[in-house]
């Protein structure tokens, strides 16, 4: 193999949902660097997390593996990484240099996963045992203690104006630090850079600047299907999904949007700085860009939150690829409608690197014209399981919980507004859909079978419950509490 020498920069955020684009023909979002991006490079419109919560999903992307041989489809804090080439790694190994700013949610948390260096910004998890890098960073301007000082839940939908100045702001210093690292590389090798922006994850608290940008705009309103306009029916999975904002009325529900969607377009600009540092670093033509998100966020759609679930706002997530002007293998201004999902982020960098991809890797590179028929995405076990089988235009939604299923256009339905499940007109396709799922279904999902028909398991009984905690409050961070080993509980959702 010659010497490697294309650069990439991946870029990633947490909780943004793919329909979330100008470029998406969102009616109301500002994201115009995004936006330009797909226009010099490839949209793949049908991306999805194979398991939409934080760090199933990065296990994915960092192996290129499914949660069933990584081991991760609930969330498992504490869990270490596989033993498998990870994607800086693997980069490493062909003589790359390979950096890191942002999140990773790995544990420990300073297991750099292959990189040379990582800044870390892992909100706010002190408990871990790890002092916080932009935390630090805080400190040392003045501000110790402070990244959370807004008063704003990491896990809740209230929001207010950034309480610091703006370059004091977490999505700023990401921008920054990896702006810091381009500009330090060693200029005799290639580079990969990994940016990750812990938000439009809430806390939701964008700049001024940004609430007063969609302050000026109307704007749009959540959706509800048919299927969600009786709450007290939904599977208690969804039904717990209401709890976020359980006392808010319509006009928080419009703040908590339009704070998400000045912390979306306040992301978008920073990203504007590092591709003009690869500018003018001279790297820019010889550097592969991709964007992307662990998962979505339901922001009110159909009544629901956050994310754990496959309904479009969700699970399905941006994906765009941009290559050098002179590069045929990634094609300009075009849409890609192939089913992707996260576990090809490793396998497509590699390709366009002509490094070899690793034998443990089961994603498949987007370069080219290899496509999958189906895609499986899987959440949490028991009586919390949801599970998915799409083919491209049908997806399929499973809960185990009452033994419900729903069925989705998304080509004509793209909002998730019709389920098909009890039209005859799609039974076919139902049954089509409900084989192919069976064969995925693995562990104690067995439990859900009577003989080759599944029959999930008997409905679990919503209950609202009270959070103390504010689904996971941080509080001052001045001085650093101490480490003691323990998990911090919570009641309720995380």
């Amino acid at each position: 193999m010659s010497k490697p020498q294309k650069n990439v920069l991946l870029i990633c955020t947490d909780h943004w949902p793919g329909p979330l684009l100008g470029s998406e023909g969102h009616n109301v979002i500002q994201t115009p660097t995004m936006d330009e991006l797909a226009r010099t490079g490839t949209r793949f419109n049908r991306t999805y997390s194979e398991c939409p919560v934080c760090i199933p999903a990065r296990r994915t992307m960092m192996t290129g593996t499914t949660p069933q041989k990584h081991g991760d489809r609930i969330f498992q804090q504490t869990l270490e990484m596989p033993d498998f080439p990870t994607l800086a790694q693997t980069f490493r190994n062909a003589g790359y240099q390979a950096y890191a700013v942002g999140k990773l949610h790995v544990f420990p948390q300073r297991d750099r996963i292959g990189f040379d260096d990582v800044l870390l910004a892992e909100e706010g998890r002190g408990h871990h045992g790890v002092v916080d890098d932009y935390e630090e960073f805080l400190g040392e301007h003045g501000y110790p203690g402070e990244a959370f000082g807004h008063g704003m839940g990491n896990n809740q939908y209230v929001t207010r104006p950034w309480h610091l100045p703006e370059e004091m702001h977490n999505t700023n210093w990401t921008a920054a630090k990896m702006s810091q690292y381009i500009k330090r590389r060693d200029p005799t090798r290639p580079a990969f850079f990994y940016m990750s922006f812990v938000a439009p994850h809430p806390p939701l608290t964008p700049p001024e600047y940004y609430l007063n940008l969609y302050r000026n705009l109307e704007m749009d309103t959540p959706v509800k299907g048919e299927w969600a306009s009786d709450s007290e029916k939904l599977p208690a999975k969804l039904q717990k999904s209401t709890e976020y904002t359980r006392w808010f009325n319509d006009s928080m529900i419009l703040d908590a949007r339009r704070a998400f969607y000045a912390t979306v377009t306040h992301i978008d600009h920073q990203i504007r700085r590092v591709i003009g540092t690869l500018r003018e670093e001279g790297l820019l033509e010889n550097t592969y860009i991709m964007f992307t998100s662990d998962h979505g966020d339901m922001l009110g759609n159909h009544g629901l939150w956050a994310k754990r679930c496959f309904y479009e706002y969700s699970a399905r997530v941006p994906f765009i690829l941009t290559g050098p002007a002179n590069d045929t293998r990634v094609k300009k201004n075009t849409t890609d409608s192939r089913l992707v999902g996260l576990q090809d982020v490793m396998p497509t960098l590699l390709d366009l690197c002509d490094i070899p991809i690793p034998d443990s890797v089961e994603g498949i590179s987007v370069v080219g014209e290899k496509k999958r028929d189906f895609l499986y995405g899987e959440e949490a076990e028991g009586v919390n399981a949801t599970r998915m089988i799409h083919d491209g235009r049908y997806k399929l939604i499973y809960y185990s919980s009452g033994n419900v299923f729903q069925l989705f256009d998304v080509l004509n339905d793209p909002e998730d507004l019709h389920n098909l499940v009890a039209s005859s007109e799609y039974s076919e396709t139902l049954d089509r859909l409900k084989l192919e799922l069976s064969k995925q279904l693995y562990g104690n999902d067995s439990e859900w079978f009577d003989g080759p028909v599944l029959k999930g398991m008997k409905p679990k009984e919503y209950a609202y419950v009270p959070i103390p905690g504010l689904f996971g409050q941080r509080g001052s961070h001045w001085p650093p509490q101490p480490h003691t080993g323990e998990e911090i509980k919570d009641v309720g959702l995380l």
